[in-house]
């Protein structure tokens, strides 16, 4: 995996700040790590330490709820999130074929992040659009039936539009 730095500078003292505003709610660790990867990008490792102690929890607990919800990522994340579909639908209708065609596009493997930060590959086991598959997501967008020969292109519109796409729907 390609190392990225975070967004944003966050210190100890702004996390232990984070935890204090949240230390008594009902969620307050989930509050908590959702503002330090807002602050962030990512989770980072000294972070949950941080979290840790200052709950006096033990990191697992800590580390079990970040790796347990899928939103939260210990590793720093592209400024835009591919997620390729697997589940069933989209797998019978070439799925894998699509992962390794972004895959091969973006010069990454799926769970990672390229050089410039700019994409993280992800695949899923379900995007809930099974009847438009096989399917992928690029920040709320859905790219449906992409075929694997139209992967580059649609990585090159990526590149180009250096933009959040809104939600929408596009055939490929």
């Amino acid at each position: 995996m390609t190392s990225v730095e975070s967004r944003v500078d966050l210190d100890i003292e702004a996390v232990r700040e984070i935890v204090r505003k949240h230390r008594n709610e009902l969620g307050g660790l989930l509050a908590i790590l959702e503002e330090i990867q807002s602050e962030c990008g990512f989770l980072p490792a000294w972070a949950l330490k941080v979290v840790a102690a200052e709950l006096r929890r033990p990191l697992i607990d800590v580390y079990s709820v970040a790796t347990f919800y899928r939103a939260f990522s210990l590793q720093p994340r592209g400024r835009q999130t591919i997620c390729v579909c697997l589940g069933t639908a989209c797998h019978v209708r070439g799925g894998e074929e699509v992962a390794r065609a972004f895959e091969r596009a973006l010069g990454i493997r799926a769970g990672q992040t390229t050089a410039d930060g700019e994409f993280t590959l992800e695949t899923v086991n379900c995007l809930g659009a099974c009847a438009l598959g096989p399917i992928a997501m690029v920040n709320g967008r859905i790219f449906s039936k992409v075929q694997p020969a139209k992967v580059p292109e649609i990585v090159e519109a990526l590149r180009r539009s250096r933009h959040r796409p809104a939600l929408a729907t596009a055939s490929t």
